[in-house]
């Protein structure tokens, strides 16, 4: 065997060695940007949809809060009508009702 091939092939595996080592870090350093940039991507996205969540829920708390102002107002149109009605009602019957009273307190069963 000749000395000088056997170092030729030694020196083709530190070649080799070195192109593996380099293919290694490239994809390291890219694996690496990717990361950065899914996590980047992900922060934005989290971010948009906060701000989504965000505008629905004081969309829905305006709402609520617009409802409430109208749904008091509407109770108390129906608590009056109510009065009304029951004031009504005891006008009609408040003269029979004064008769009823006089008749059993006047009369005394012996």
């Amino acid at each position: 065997m000749d000395p000088f091939r056997g170092q030729g092939g030694i020196q083709m595996l530190l070649t080799a060695e070195q192109e593996a080592q380099h293919i290694v870090s490239n994809a390291r350093s890219l694996r690496t940007q990717r990361l950065k940039q899914a996590k980047e991507e992900a922060e934005r996205e989290a971010a948009l949809y906060k701000s989504h969540m965000e505008s629905e829920y004081q969309k829905n708390l305006s709402e609520t809060s617009g409802n409430a102002g109208s749904t008091v107002k509407r109770l108390e149109e129906e608590t009056e009508a109510k009065i009304n009605d029951l004031r009504a009602s005891a006008s009609k019957v408040s003269a029979e009702i004064v008769d009823m009273l006089l008749n059993h307190v006047t009369s005394v069963k012996v």
